[in-house]
C-alpha cells in the first residue's frame, strides 16, 4: 500500500508540473505567426521604443534596446525609469546589430512591427522574438501592442494598470481643461531642418490631444494612411494657424531651423503665435515614441502648457 500511494504521490507531482508548466507556457498571436513563450522572462532585449516602454511600464528593465530617432541613445522621458541601469545599445530600429543582440543572452525579443523577416529568422534563432502585425495608422495602436508585450513579459496586469492610468489621467485632464474653458483645434507639427511638416492626427500623440478634448486637425495635408504632410514653405504656414500649435524637434538641427523661423515675417504675424499659444515640445516623445509612460509625459505636457 505504501509503494502504492508513493506512486500515485509522483503521478500527482508529475501531473501538477505539467498543468503549471502548461499554465506558464503562452502561445501569441504575432506578424509571423504563433510563437510559444513560456513562464516570466528576465532577459529581455527590446528593438522598438514602444517595446522599451512597455517593458519599463511592466517593471522590467530591459538589457538591451536601440536609440530613439534623431538621437544616439535612448528617449530623454526614459532616463527616469531606468535608475541606476541602463540598456546596451542594439543599434537603430531600422538597422539592428544582430551580434549586439547575441551577446545579450536574452531569453525574450520584444520588436517592432515592421520588422523584416530576414531579421526575425535570424533574431528567432536566438530567443523567441514577438513582432506585433501591423495595423492601419490609429491613435490607440500603443495599447494593443503594449498588451501583446505584457503577455509576452508575463506581465499582464501591470499593463493594464499602466493603460488604465493613461486614460484616468486623460479624463482628469480633459475635465480640467473643460472647467478651465481652454480647448479649440490644434495642429501637430514636426520642425525639421529643411521646414516645417505636419503631422497625422492618428499619430499617438494627436490622440492624446483629442483625448483630453482638443480637436486635432492637419489641414488635409496628410495623405490617407500617411504620417505626415511634405515639408511645408514659410509662406504656407498659415494652413496651421489654428487656437494651439504643438512644435516638435529632433535635434539641435532642427531647434536652429525653428529658431530661424521664428523671426520671420510669415510666422511672427500668425494668430496662433500672436496668441502666445505655440508649445514647443521634445519631438522624440511627441513624434517617435509611444507606449504607457510616453503617454504621461505627454499629458504632463499637455498639463503644464494648456493650465499654467
Amino acid at each position: 500500500m505504501r509503494a502504492a500511494a508513493l506512486r500515485n504521490g509522483m503521478v500527482g507531482l508529475l501531473l501538477s508540473g505539467v498543468l503549471v508548466s502548461a499554465a506558464e507556457a503562452r502561445t501569441l498571436d504575432t506578424a509571423y505567426g504563433e510563437v510559444e513563450v513560456t513562464g516570466t522572462p528576465d532577459r529581455v532585449v527590446t528593438l522598438y521604443e514602444g517595446a522599451l516602454d512597455a517593458s519599463l511600464a511592466a517593471g522590467v528593465t530591459p538589457l538591451g534596446a536601440v536609440t530613439t530617432r534623431g538621437g544616439d541613445n535612448v528617449a530623454e522621458y526614459v532616463d527616469a525609469h531606468l535608475g541606476g541601469e541602463r540598456p546596451a545599445i542594439m543599434g537603430v530600429v531600422r538597422e539592428i546589430n544582430i551580434e549586439a543582440v547575441l551577446e545579450q543572452r536574452p531569453d525574450l525579443i520584444l520588436a517592432p512591427a515592421r520588422l523584416s523577416e530576414e531579421q526575425y529568422q535570424l533574431l528567432s534563432q536566438i530567443a523567441p522574438t514577438i513582432v506585433p502585425p501591423t495595423q492601419p495608422l490609429a491613435p490607440d495602436n500603443w495599447k494593443v501592442e503594449a498588451r501583446l508585450y505584457g503577455d509576452a513579459l508575463n506581465r499582464q496586469d501591470a499593463i493594464e494598470d499602466a493603460i488604465s492610468a493613461v486614460d484616468q489621467r486623460a479624463a482628469e485632464l480633459a475635465s480640467a481643461l473643460d472647467e478651465a474653458d481652454v480647448g479649440g483645434n490644434a495642429f501637430l507639427v514636426r520642425w525639421m531642418p529643411g521646414g516645417p511638416m505636419v503631422m497625422s492626427k492618428n499619430l499617438f500623440a494627436a490622440g492624446l490631444l483629442a483625448q483630453v478634448g482638443l480637436t486635432v486637425e492637419d489641414a488635409g495635408l496628410v495623405g490617407e494612411g500617411g504620417v505626415h504632410s511634405d515639408i511645408l514653405s514659410l509662406e504656407n504656414l498659415s494652413q496651421v494657424d489654428g487656437d494651439w500649435l504643438f512644435l516638435a524637434t529632433l535635434n539641435d538641427d532642427g531647434q536652429e531651423a525653428l529658431a530661424s523661423a521664428r523671426q520671420s515675417r510669415a510666422f511672427t504675424r500668425l494668430d496662433v503665435v500672436q496668441r502666445e499659444q505655440v508649445v514647443p515640445v521634445n519631438g522624440q516623445l511627441w513624434t517617435s515614441a509611444n507606449g504607457p509612460l510616453a503617454a504621461q509625459a505627454i499629458l504632463d505636457d499637455i498639463d503644464a502648457a494648456l493650465l499654467p
